[in-house]
């Protein structure tokens, strides 16, 4: 949930007023308008402001730059790129252009361009937060951790009620295993611009840890799917501090939080919820168990598909898999909203080398628009597509009760794999998750789980390479 930080040039130094040929009122005032058109996300409206100055005056340095921003919040990234470096080359030199185009380079992959154009926004103002703060978004892609939480403790210095500065805080001490410092810093991940509310406004206090007896205690299933899975390992340790547990969830996974915890009750409307004391939500409960690499709660009794379901999917495995072939369950991309998707999806085709190992078929848990890709498939291995035929994640575990192992990306489906107790690998991008850690092929979130990690950025495709090496062996 870090969130990058890109701005239209200040309004502290604006750019001429005086009127150029072929613009009909002060470049400044178009200029201005462009801005506020900016931020309110008006884009196309912006970029017609925009031309109005960049027809007489192509050069025009921060017009050029606030094309290359929305080019940005488009995500046409090379775009982006490309105008911002325009803008500086032709006199664009303030601190907020190499600020922005730092986190441009970040996202396309250009780590060192953005390294040096982070740290020239950082030198050119000393007193702006963001600086700093972009820089450590550019060193925790780098995986430099120790000069990344340097510099993300300069920015909250600098502004110690920055959100996204304690969320990148907290993304690298905790990728560290300094896990007590991380889950405070933690805790601001829903105060970042942007943001999805963790829940409609209330009056009701953020639960601390402390016994609940005869009070309801309403816990939410926040962030991605995957994250609900890992935390709902915390709810037997919050029923015997409460006596009265409710859990609201998405309908996504309704079915599974039914499964796992049948005796407490479950809500996906936020209206049909009875009152409660006090919230909280399941990615908090880490911090007020006093999470330690030493002490990370067990799943428990491994998540058990339903015993009916998952004798259906294995009977329709049965039939369309040859006996004797090792049944490979596999998803290839995660929820493309995630911010660091770019990083952590691939192409099915990619996985062609897997497909290439003898003796083995792959069977695809992927959903999503990435699923549309298996109908593309012409790797040597055999791929059932099942698509259409998975409805819940319910569905999801049922498949994987009747599998040899799930090879995937850092997506929900590794999840449901870890907390059933199943083989299951995972290839990680070189900078990956903090769940993840560093250095280490296991992890002590589901000892099923091994991990193949990405030897540089960009390289995912040499741990795809690892599995199919480890699976041939």
């Amino acid at each position: 949930m870090s969130a990058s930080t890109l701005a239209p040039p200040s309004r502290a130094v604006p750019p001429p007023r005086s009127a150029a040929p072929g613009v009909p009122v002060p470049i400044g005032e178009v200029y201005t308008i462009a801005q506020e058109y900016i931020e309110a996300n008006r884009l196309d409206a912006a970029e017609r402001m925009l031309g109005h100055i960049l027809g007489p005056l192509p050069n025009h340095p921060d017009s050029l730059h606030a094309k290359g921003l929305i080019a940005y919040r488009r995500g046409r990234l090379d775009q982006a790129v490309a105008l911002m470096e325009r803008g500086i080359a032709t006199g664009g030199t303030r601190p907020v252009h190499w600020r922005n185009i730092s986190e441009a380079y970040r996202l396309v992959g250009r780590l060192d361009d953005a390294l040096a154009a982070a740290r020239r926004a950082v030198t050119l103002d000393p007193a702006d937060p963001l600086g700093p703060f972009n820089l450590a978004m550019v060193l925790y892609d780098r995986m430099e951790l120790p000069a990344c939480i340097a510099a993300a403790r300069h920015c909250l210095d600098l502004r110690p009620d920055l959100p996204q500065g304690h969320m990148k805080m907290a993304q690298a001490l905790l990728l560290t295993g300094e896990m007590a410092s991380g889950w405070e810093h933690y805790e601001w991940r829903y105060q970042i611009p942007g943001a999805a509310p963790l829940m409609p406004s209330t009056d009701r206090k953020q639960w601390d840890g402390r016994p609940l007896r005869g009070e309801r205690l309403l816990l939410i299933g926040d962030q991605g799917y995957g994250d609900v899975v890992m935390f709902a390992r915390y709810v037997p340790w919050v029923r015997s501090r409460a006596d009265i547990v409710v859990l609201a969830c998405s309908r996504e996974m309704e079915p599974t939080m039914r499964r796992m915890f049948p005796g407490v009750k479950i809500y996906t409307q936020w209206d049909l919820i009875p009152p409660y004391t006090c919230f909280c939500p399941l990615s908090g409960l880490p911090r007020l168990h006093g999470t330690t690499l030493e002490n990370i709660l067990p799943v428990g009794s491994p998540y058990q598909a339903d015993p009916a379901l998952a004798a259906q999917w294995k009977a329709r495995l049965d039939r369309d898999i040859p006996l004797g072939l090792r049944r490979v369950g596999i998803a290839w991309a995660g929820r493309p909203t995630h911010n660091n998707d770019r990083n952590r999806s691939l192409a099915l085709s990619a996985f062609a080398p897997i497909g290439a190992v003898e003796g083995i078929a792959l069977v695809s848990l992927q959903k999503g628009p990435a699923a549309a890709q298996a109908k593309a498939w012409d790797g040597t291995a055999k791929l059932l597509d099942l698509d259409a035929e998975i409805g819940s994640f319910e569905d999801t575990a049922a498949i994987i009760d009747g599998l040899d192992l799930v090879v995937c990306v850092d997506t929900s489906v590794g999840h449901v794999a870890g907390v059933m107790g199943k083989p299951a690998w995972i290839m990680l991008p070189y900078a990956p998750d903090w769940r993840w850690l560093i250095g280490r092929s296991d992890t002590p979130w589901y000892p099923t789980l091994r991990l193949f990690r990405a030897p540089a950025p960009k390289r995912l495709d040499a741990a795809v390479a690892a599995v199919a090496a480890a699976l041939a062996g």
